[in-house]
């Protein structure tokens, strides 16, 4: 199993690097409230330093709007997964605890004002693909049942069975989604310019660190860029 981006991306966007998470072995199951306090912390900070009439200008999420309008989606319809967050936080709301990887993933991706997800690898089929879809690829919202197929020329996370999410990282999909039960996953970390490498490394790596320390397990890191365009989803545990 790889994890292989399509080299247009790299030359249709913004220099485009993918912070991969491995977590394998993990325990998953329940909430811990130590979490949750580490998201209502980063919660009074956003809403202390946000406003939300000004929130598409900010640095990282501009970037995002830009690629969406360069993939054919309207950034005010279709917003990437950071700004749909902030936006929750902004009009008062708690993020909902889901589960410890989830609740961590969150966390991250409000601190650093970057798109995280991820999937439960024990899910996929095949090599993960980061790539344009040709429009006939099956796809099932996360929480939906019905079909839901991605426009021609969209950016999409696919498998051999179909697409795991849409719009880039606007909404996962069902099939592949992360539970209590999972024990294997990956994450990712997605950075366009003006974030740098180093900004996006720290990232990674706080993040690998916080899901060793509340789900067990281990973790490994991986950064794609311009320069590394794939890589082997193998750990030192029996990943195929």
């Amino acid at each position: 199993m790889k994890f292989i981006i399509d080299p247009k991306i790299f030359s249709d966007f913004a220099n485009p690097k993918i912070g991969v998470i491995i977590a394998s072995g993990i325990d998953n199951n329940g909430v811990n409230p130590e979490i949750a306090s580490l998201l209502r912390t980063e919660e009074t900070k956003i809403r202390s330093s946000f406003k939300a009439e000004e929130l598409s200008l900010h640095p990282n999420i501009a970037c995002w709007r830009e690629a969406y309008k360069q993939f054919g989606s309207k950034p005010r319809d279709f917003r990437c997964s950071i700004e749909a967050l902030l936006r929750v936080i902004l009009r008062g709301d708690q993020v909902r605890d889901i589960s410890k990887l989830v609740d961590l993933y969150n966390f991250i991706s409000i601190k650093y004002v970057l798109p995280v997800g991820g999937e439960d690898l024990s899910k996929i089929k095949g090599d993960l693909n980061l790539c344009f879809a040709d429009g006939t690829e099956d796809y099932t919202p996360l929480h939906g049942e019905e079909n839901d197929s991605p426009k021609k020329g969209e950016v999409i996370y696919k498998d051999d069975l179909g697409v795991l999410c849409r719009r880039w990282n606007w909404r996962e999909g069902e099939r592949t989604k992360i539970t209590q039960d999972t024990k294997d996953a990956v994450l990712v970390i997605e950075a366009l310019d003006p974030v740098t490498k180093e900004d996006l490394e720290k990232a990674c790596n706080e993040f690998a660190e916080l899901i060793e320390k509340y789900c067990g397990g281990e973790t490994q890191v991986n950064i794609l860029d311009k320069n590394s365009q794939n890589f082997h989803l193998t750990f030192s545990f029996n990943l195929s």
